[in-house]
């Protein structure tokens, strides 16, 4: 599903549209806009069952709503391409500011069917580990995600490696449309039927069995047999018990802004600086897959455990600081090998950092509230990819207006993902979870003390 929101639908509205990369990303943004009410389904997933089923059931209903979601989604981006090419170019007019309201608000539901699955899954993570084998399940998990992309890429590569740049469609010296959309149309609305229908199947079949198995949240909780669960007034009271909360909270802020900045422009700085047709930057994807699916693996089973979770992530973010800086030689070279090859080191800098903050995460998590935590976590993650996702289009526009030259305005946007990493590292050094730990569970005595009251 990733593959088809940030590498395929950000390609077709930026570079064969040409809607403006600002507009773009706000456009895809409005999915994480939404974040908030993750915590709210997270809470719901720890005190009010769906089909019997404290985190499955979420999960499935989440996947069925987002695959039609994102159907429906694509058919309101080829409307607003109809729009921009039967106006002779992207221009502010009654009919494309309509469209593209109606492509946010759809980009908003979508979002909201995503947390939907996501937060009860990351949760149910929680309940069926223990903190000396959660790494090596989050490896493996995350990994999974990976081989997804992955497989994902290379779908769309499939699909799509037919479609080949043209500039016939040229209008006020600027190409509109590199390639005819009703081309586009019958070739991507089949990958966008085929990837969401594999989903939902696969959702459907992983999930089987699993919470009724292996999860032990009812035994965990102490609230999990109430008959009304956890109030969401006692679960926020859990949740800002401890200054660590906020300062984890700001490491997840500023480490997905810098990790995510570039997410909405890669596919355009391969078309635009690299000349790749679309069935090859939707392929890059694959390439920084295996890169954080060796990432992945390596730092579950091997790195964490040797040195650590805290020490694991600090590493992990100076290494996605120095990636960068190889992405930015690959395209003032304009060599398409540097690029692959910086992309798989930047995958693998990314699974580093990835593997180490999510066991940081599910760690600092009280098993009373894992919902809740999670769906904190998970707003933060949701947070900071909308800024980063935006804030990516507006420094590339900005960057364009400033240098002229494509090459340096995407350059602009990589240096300050760079910058932001070590940001990142001078925040962990103030993340404590022994101290963490202390407070939560002072917090949950509290409000059961209070609860007992009456």
């Amino acid at each position: 599903m990733a593959v088809l929101t940030l590498a395929v639908i950000n390609r077709i509205m930026i570079s064969e549209l040409a809607i403006p990369a600002s507009i773009t990303a706000g456009i895809l943004a409005m999915s994480q806009i939404v974040a908030p009410i993750k915590v709210w389904i997270g809470q719901l997933s720890d005190s009010k069952p769906l089909f019997k089923l404290y985190r499955t059931g979420y999960i499935r209903l989440g996947s069925i709503l987002s695959a039609i979601v994102i159907i429906a989604t694509l058919q309101i981006v080829w409307q607003l391409g109809f729009s921009v090419i039967n106006s002779g170019g992207w221009q502010w007019g009654l009919e494309t500011i309509t469209l593209s309201a109606i492509l946010g608000l759809f980009f908003m539901i979508y979002g909201i069917s995503l947390s939907t699955s996501s937060t009860p899954f990351t949760a149910l993570l929680v309940d069926i580990s223990d903190e000396d084998n959660r790494s090596k399940i989050v490896s493996i998990i995350w990994s999974m995600l990976m081989i997804g992309i992955i497989i994902g890429g290379v779908i769309g590569k499939a699909l799509l490696d037919n479609l080949h740049l043209s500039n016939e469609n040229i209008i006020d010296s600027k190409i509109v449309n590199t390639i005819p959309i009703e081309v586009l149309q019958e070739q991507i609305n089949l990958l966008f039927f085929v990837v969401p229908l594999i989903v939902v199947v696969l959702t459907i079949i992983a999930t089987w069995k699993v919470e009724k198995k292996y999860s032990r949240y009812e035994i965990r909780s102490i609230f999990a047999n109430k008959s009304e669960g956890i109030t969401i007034n006692q679960a926020l009271k859990v949740l800002t018990a401890s200054r660590q909360t906020g300062i984890f909270f700001l490491f997840v802020m500023v480490l997905n802004i810098s990790l995510f900045m570039q997410e909405a422009i890669l596919e355009p700085y391969g078309g635009e600086i690299f000349k790749m047709s679309i069935g090859e930057t939707t392929l890059l994807n694959s390439y920084w897959g295996i890169g954080i699916l060796i990432g992945y693996g390596i730092t579950g089973f091997k790195i964490i455990p040797k040195i650590g979770k805290k020490a694991t992530a600090k590493l992990g973010c100076f290494l996605v600081a120095i990636c960068f800086i190889f992405i930015i030689l690959a395209g003032l070279t304009q060599q398409q090998n540097i690029l692959k090859l910086a992309l798989i080191f930047f995958g693998f800098a990314t699974g580093v950092t990835t593997i180490s903050s999510i066991s940081l995460m599910l760690d600092l998590t009280a098993a009373e509230t894992a919902g809740t935590f999670i769906g904190t976590w998970s707003l933060a993650q949701a947070l900071s990819r909308a800024l980063a996702t935006i804030s990516g289009g507006i420094i590339l526009d900005l960057g364009k207006f400033l240098f002229k030259v494509p090459t340096l305005a995407y350059g602009l946007v990589f240096s300050i993902q760079a910058i932001g990493m070590i940001i990142s590292v001078a925040i962990l050094k103030y993340l404590n979870t022994e101290e963490f730990k202390s407070n939560t569970e002072k917090a949950i005595i509290q409000v059961m003390e209070g609860d007992l009251d009456g």
